[in-house]
């Protein structure tokens, strides 16, 4: 059994349902961030990378009203720009150790994700949003921006026009919204978001998790490299998964017409 099973994380709860880890905010009443569940949640994910039996997180917030309330504002009340520099710093390593999380990354949104709350679910992979919640990137309402990856990661999902939309007009988008304009990937009825996000998460576990691990960075890599340096990097990576267990493993199964029985390795 993994340390991080036993281990106290500030401001989070962490379960293990078979090959998925399931996170869930706890800073009540509107499971605001703070810099010590920050470090908890980069420092969580960095556990489970190193756990060979997680393939998959899941990650949503405790009861039914809130998914996150992003940043404790209080913390920025004063003006102290070294206390923001913080703040910013650890927002960015928690949120950029999820997005770099090897397995499938879920959020089941199932209430109001503001601010940090909606870049956390926009460093996952997959989003269900319930069919009550509602979203929205309010930074510059209280003269601020989005740190955690928001100007960056929300417009590759919904675009330019919609990304301004949201950050420059601090719109409030409704889960109908969300799913049209790709924002999210599922709606369900409320209470629904993290059952479909566990099956999701299953139906993640039984693809080999080691070219998962590979697709995701190549994936990902869309973002930032030229398309034809991507092309030879795809090939590559094709080929590197023959060092693998999970490739023999893979093919036989499927020849033999069984079951695969993955060893992340």
């Amino acid at each position: 059994m993994m340390e991080w099973r036993q281990h106290d994380h500030v401001g989070l709860k962490v379960e293990a349902d078979g090959h998925v880890a399931v996170i869930t905010l706890n800073n009540p009443p509107a499971h605001t961030w703070t810099v010590h569940s920050l470090s908890a949640l980069r420092d969580l994910v960095g556990a489970l990378n190193a756990d060979r039996d997680i393939y998959a997180l899941v990650i949503t917030g405790d009861g039914e009203k809130f998914f996150s309330a992003g940043a404790d504002l209080k913390q920025f009340a004063s003006g102290d720009k070294a206390a923001a520099r913080e703040a910013a710093r650890r927002f960015g390593e928690a949120f950029e150790a999820l997005s770099g999380f090897r397995g499938v990354s879920i959020a089941a949104i199932n209430g109001y994700a503001m601010g940090g709350g909606l870049e956390c679910a926009l460093a996952c992979d997959l989003r269900i949003i319930e069919e009550h919640a509602q979203v929205a990137l309010p930074e510059a309402t209280v003269g601020l921006l989005p740190c955690a990856g928001g100007t960056q990661n929300l417009p590759r999902l919904v675009g330019e026009g919609w990304a301004k939309r949201m950050i420059l007009l601090g719109e409030r988008i409704d889960a109908h919204t969300a799913l049209r304009i790709g924002l999210v990937e599922e709606k369900v009825a409320k209470g629904e978001a993290k059952t479909l996000a566990l099956a999701w998460a299953h139906k993640a576990g039984k693809q080999s998790p080691t070219s998962i691990a590979a697709c995701k960075t190549l994936v990902q890599a869309t973002r930032t490299g030229t398309h034809a340096s991507a092309l030879v990097a795809e090939r590559e990576a094709f080929v590197d998964l023959f060092d693998s267990a999970d490739q023999a493993e893979g093919v036989n199964a499927f020849l033999e017409k069984r079951a695969a029985q993955w060893k992340n390795a």
